[in-house]
């Protein structure tokens, strides 16, 4: 920002246009009508005990999802089991998002109703305060009635509520603003002290731009961390205006839409090849220092455009010019703003040491000031189309920006479990009525690798899509994900599923609407043979006892999620997912005693005994071991990401996927239950579980897989030849067969893997190559692979400890997934040592092995899934 001042000085008609790819420009705008503020406040979500969210998916995408999702299980962690109190969630959404399939409660809605059913919720808050009411579009009798007994949950909670919404209506979220303000969430669950920056685009500010465009009023455009040719609705308006401008620079570091039409690239460094800074919150200031030297002949923005505005506050002839200026301008701007060190140099050291500085900020007191009546005027009215459509942002290509990396094309959606491409969801028990024959249910095994290709047109755009059923839509309702379809791009992300872009569309205020009428839907037209999915298992289905009249059933997947609605312990049979609800914990730690008490029994008389040997092996030493807060775990897959770019772990691209080769040593298991059409969800991360018993060690006939004496299930990668006995033994499915030499480890051209039918094998330059962990084997193809603890992590713990001559503490070894998880979900460390954080976890009445019937002994442990659902609210 600095740099863009400077280059103003030079230049003083300079114009600066943002726009975010995913639009925030309605609440924005909406917070600077109601509170002279356009920011993004400060939500707490660990400061509330009812969280109430309209299609705003915070944990997934929407703004800040790392720093919600820590707040939000703050309060969904359960401390004292003698007194449980977490907090409920409700969900008021069209498709399931990563935050609805967290959330207790579901309100299913189509999404043209997301106006209404806020203006709804607004008047039965205020007929509750006395306040203004609204006129407010009808809903359906049970949307209505699940509207006002939320606003009873909320009235009982005031000061201690949060509603969010992640409506691009500026009426509908003055009236979410309306309903905070009338339940006392302002000072307290909101705080407007340490706003967002996060979000500072403009509908109508780039809207504006094409229009200027048109009539030539600028002779130059610099283009800037965004792809406006790919992003907007209306991108082929935006081409065609920009081809009027005389001059077009591209900043963009690797190929994108724009850059394409452009004039000049002049590629910046990669940030982590530059000095910067970045104030994400206001008095929060972040230093960026470069990790590496600039890979290739690129140059910061900042310094382009000080140079080429020739600033007087900039050095162009220093050795460190970039680094200079950032140092310059800290002194002038930062340093005045703290007491605490006396000179400037300290200051700088210890800001770049810790990376983050943080001023004090004064408390701001906020008065709500609106005309709900003008703000109810404006909201989104329901469609009467038959058909609509949710456009939603994902958590991994986000709005195309990140396409271009294979590990989030590989990061299989959280719900739908699919990956390299986005995939039309449709209704669980939708027939398409008389006029569709051969919508096929997707779940069935012998449609493994298949999927039904259909016609929609949106917007007056037609495109071919694949299908794929999905839980929790309402009926007649579709849903897709932004992002994919790039054509300018790497060749990791070219023509990699399909661009929805165009089905987007502005409202009558000049805001992106992120939904649309489908105007055609065809039968199926064709089959995608690469439908690459990663779960096709979806609930906990397997033969037991009706709890309603104790008669042995055969348990189908429809059957487990009705009759397992709430406590279902009398309907599985196998520990691998333990729930409840929060009133029905007692009845849970009962269960899981019981079920624990018989795994012993049967363990008694097992063919495969266990013989103690903790004190033999463990007794002066360590024994490693991991435990997972199914509470705690969202189901994000920064775990699964950080254990790919740790590990070493290729991607094998969509063709392999949909084989069932994928390669990931964790993943992340969606199940369901609950209510058929709207069911709750568990994730449960599942990676090798380093089995004391383990069956995998006394099947290998070449001593590959053997026990450590510090408990860790190791693979020795040359004794491997491949017989795969080992993976048929494993009852948790986690070891993995390298088919391909996809990091060419094996230098055989044949054994050379290939993306998208490209002549270029993956990983064969030497560039490629940088992105491989030198700490970690790089495996070649034929040998079984998996979690290793992270076991190089292991041993540099050690021996920096050894290099300080004192003994391992708690903490000093931290697995990449323990690293990444932003909950703080699981915990790695010593199970001998006492106080150590596992050993105090695993304490808790609510943990348990999976498949601990089994008597593999396992070194991992999960805490069951509880949830704070409201059944008069369902």
């Amino acid at each position: 920002l600095k740099a863009i001042e400077d280059f103003k000085l030079t230049y003083p008609e300079t114009e600066v246009v943002m726009y975010d790819p995913v639009s925030s420009a309605a609440l924005l705008d909406a917070n600077q009508e109601n509170f002279g503020m356009r920011v993004v406040p400060s939500y707490h979500f660990a400061e509330a005990d009812v969280i109430v969210s309209f299609g705003a998916d915070f944990l997934g995408s929407w703004i800040s999802p790392t720093e919600y999702s820590h707040g939000y299980t703050e309060n969904r962690i359960i401390h004292d089991l003698d007194h449980p109190k977490m907090s409920r969630h409700i969900h008021v959404e069209s498709h399931m998002s990563l935050t609805g399939s967290n959330a207790d409660n579901r309100i299913i809605i189509k999404p043209s109703e997301q106006g209404a059913a806020i203006a709804t919720l607004y008047n039965e808050v205020a007929s509750l305060n006395g306040a203004t009411l609204v006129a407010a579009p009808q809903l359906d009798d049970k949307t209505k009635k699940a509207m006002k007994r939320l606003a009873s949950e909320l009235q009982k909670n005031k000061q201690k509520s949060l509603i969010v919404s992640g409506s691009n209506n500026k009426g509908e979220q003055i009236l979410v603003n309306a309903i905070n303000n009338l339940l006392g969430s302002y000072g307290h669950t909101i705080g407007f002290d340490r706003p967002s920056y996060q979000r500072q685009g403009s509908d109508q500010a780039v809207q504006a731009l094409i229009n200027k465009m048109n009539k030539g009023a600028y002779d130059a455009i610099f283009v800037m961390d965004v792809n406006p040719a790919f992003d907007l609705p209306n991108a082929d308006d935006f081409r065609a205006a920009f081809e009027k401008v005389p001059v077009k620079v591209s900043f963009a570091p690797t190929p994108n839409d724009t850059a394409a039409i452009c004039d000049y690239v002049t590629p910046a460094s990669h940030y982590l090849e530059s000095w910067g800074d970045a104030m994400p919150k206001k008095g929060v200031y972040a230093l960026i220092q470069p990790t590496i030297s600039p890979l290739f002949d690129t140059r910061q923005v900042e310094e382009c455009l000080l140079r080429w505005s020739a600033s007087p506050s900039f050095n162009a002839d220093s050795t460190a010019p970039m680094f200079d200026y950032l140092k310059s301008n800290w002194e002038a701007t930062v340093f005045p703003q703290q007491t605490k060190f006396g000179t400037f140099q300290v200051f700088w050291d210890s800001s770049l040491h810790d990376g983050v500085f943080e001023t004090d900020v004064p408390s701001v007191a906020v008065t709500f000031t609106g005309d709900v009546n003008s703000a109810a005027a404006i909201i989104n009215k329901p469609s009467s189309a038959e058909y609509e459509l949710a456009i939603f942002e994902t958590l991994n290509v986000g709005a195309g920006q990140y396409a271009s990396n294979p590990w989030l094309q590989e990061l299989p959606d959280p719900v739908m479990r699919t990956v390299w491409g986005n995939y039309l969801a449709i209704p669980i028990g939708w027939d398409g009525g008389n006029s569709f024959t051969s919508f096929k249910n997707l779940n069935q095994s012998e449609l493994y690798g298949e999927a039904d290709l259909i016609d929609v047109t949106v917007n007056g755009a037609p495109r071919r899509v694949t299908v794929a059923r999905q839980f929790g839509l309402k009926n007649n309702t579709f849903a897709i994900a932004l992002g994919y379809g790039r054509e300018v791009i790497s060749q990791t992300g070219k023509d990699t599923g399909v661009n929805v872009t165009p089905w987007l569309s502005f409202d009558n205020n000049g805001y992106i609407k992120y939904y649309a009428d489908i105007e055609a839907i065809s039968d199926k037209v064709d089959t995608d043979k690469l439908f690459a999915c990663v779960q096709y298992h979806h609930t906990m289905g397997v033969t037991g006892t009706d709890p309603e009249t104790n008669e042995e059933i055969n348990v189908d997947e429809k059957t487990v999620m009705t009759l397992g609605s709430g406590f279902q312990g009398g309907l599985t049979k196998r520990s691998i997912i333990y729930q409840a609800n929060l009133s029905e914990i007692e009845e849970l730690k009962e269960h899981i005693h019981e079920r624990r008490e018989e795994a012993k029994k049967l363990n008694d008389t097992t063919l495969y005994p266990f013989e103690e040997y903790s004190e033999k092996y463990y007794s002066q030493g360590h024994h490693w071991g991991l435990y997972v807060d199914l509470n705690a775990c969202t189901g994000c897959g920064a775990c699964q990401i950080a254990c790919m770019a740790e590990n070493n772990i290729p991607i094998v691209g969509k063709t392999e996927v949909a084989r069932h080769h994928e390669m990931t040593w964790l993943r992340i298991d969606r199940y369901y239950y609950g209510d058929y059409e709207n069911p709750n969800v568990v994730y449960q991360p599942m990676m090798c579980q380093h089995c004391d018993n383990a069956p995998c060690e006394n099947v290998c006939p070449v001593a590959a897989t053997n026990h450590s004496s510090e408990g860790l299930n190791q693979m020795t990668y040359n004794r491997c030849i491949g017989t795969r006995y080992c993976a048929n033994n494993c009852p948790y499915k986690v070891r993995r067969f390298n088919w391909l030499d996809y990091t060419t480890a094996d230098l055989f051209a044949s054994n050379e893997s290939y993306i998208n039918g490209e002549d270029v094998p993956f990983g064969a330059d030497n560039l490629t190559r940088m992105v491989l962990n030198p700490d970690v084997t790089v495996r070649s193809r034929g040998v079984i692979e998996k979690c290793s603890f992270c076991v190089q992590r292991i041993q540099e713990g050690k021996l920096t400890a050894k290099r300080e001559k004192r003994r391992l503490r708690d903490g000093d070894v931290k697995g990449a997934c323990v690293s990444a998880c932003p909950t703080g979900g699981i915990v790695f460390g010593d199970m001998n040592d006492p106080e150590s954080q596992i050993s105090q976890r695993l304490d808790r009445d609510l943990n348990y092995r999976v498949l601990e019937e089994t008597n593999t002994q396992a070194s991992v442990f999960y805490s069951a899934k509880v949830i704070n659902r409201d059944e008069e609210l369902s």
